[in-house]
């Protein structure tokens, strides 16, 4: 999988719908750099790094999540420095956990035949709490590069962060916009908060973890039909 380059300081390792997974993005500060979600297995984390080695770039110092989903948090053993994620975020990774030492792992296999497909050939299953927790919001500096994690209230679960690069005006929406798993149902109040949310932000692109970059407009556009209103026309 070849890593895309959005901006000047921002790659994307691609989304890929047969593992169901996500993008996992990078942002190169002039001291350290960040990389946005951490993979769906120690395999996905190690392909992603991989493609940064071939072109170049350090390994990321921090790895912030967007959510607890598995796609997203389950490489974050095998991640290069730490991880940081909101508290509640950080709890539900822990209460995952302890339910798969429960039940064993077909509590996890059974949810889903792309988790099947990522782990096949026995490869073994490793949840991970934040080593760094926050709440509310975070600010960083990369260095001559400002990064926001910040809460929002989403219809895809109810703990979702978003990652604003600000100088690169590029906003990183996690799942927040996506439906509730596995039925996909959409809270129409819940799209209305993420729309106000994502339009008071600077951003001029904002890229889901199981799609393409977008225009900030084309992004809102996508909600309005979900919050329950249609799109303006040109």
């Amino acid at each position: 999988m070849k890593l895309n380059r959005l901006t000047e300081r921002i790659w994307v390792f691609p989304f890929e719908q047969e593992r169901d997974r996500p993008n996992l993005s990078y942002i190169r500060g002039d001291r350290w750099s960040l990389a946005v979600d951490a993979g769906h297995s120690q395999a996905h984390t190690k392909e992603f790094y991989m493609a940064l080695e071939e072109a170049g770039l350090p390994l990321p110092r921090l790895t912030a999540i967007t959510h607890w989903h598995w796609d997203h948090t389950f490489g974050m053993h095998a991640v290069s420095g730490l991880c940081v994620a909101n508290e509640k975020t950080d709890g539900y990774l822990k209460a995952f956990r302890e339910k798969i030492r429960r039940e064993g792992v077909e509590a996890y296999f059974s949810l889903d035949e792309s988790v099947r497909r990522e782990y096949a050939g026995n490869r073994p299953v490793i949840v991970a709490p934040a080593d760094l927790v926050f709440s509310g919001e975070m600010l960083l500096d990369l260095g001559n590069c400002s990064v926001r994690l910040f809460r929002a209230e989403a219809p895809h679960t109810d703990d979702s962060t978003l990652v604003e690069a600000v100088g690169e005006k590029v906003l990183f929406l996690g799942d927040a916009p996506c439906g509730v798993f596995p039925t996909g149902e959409k809270d129409p109040a819940l799209c209305r908060k993420l729309m106000d949310t994502v339009a008071a932000t600077g951003a001029d692109i904002c890229l889901e973890s199981h799609w393409t970059p977008l225009t900030k407009k084309e992004t809102l556009d996508d909600m309005l039909a979900d919050a329950g209103a249609a799109p303006e026309k040109e």
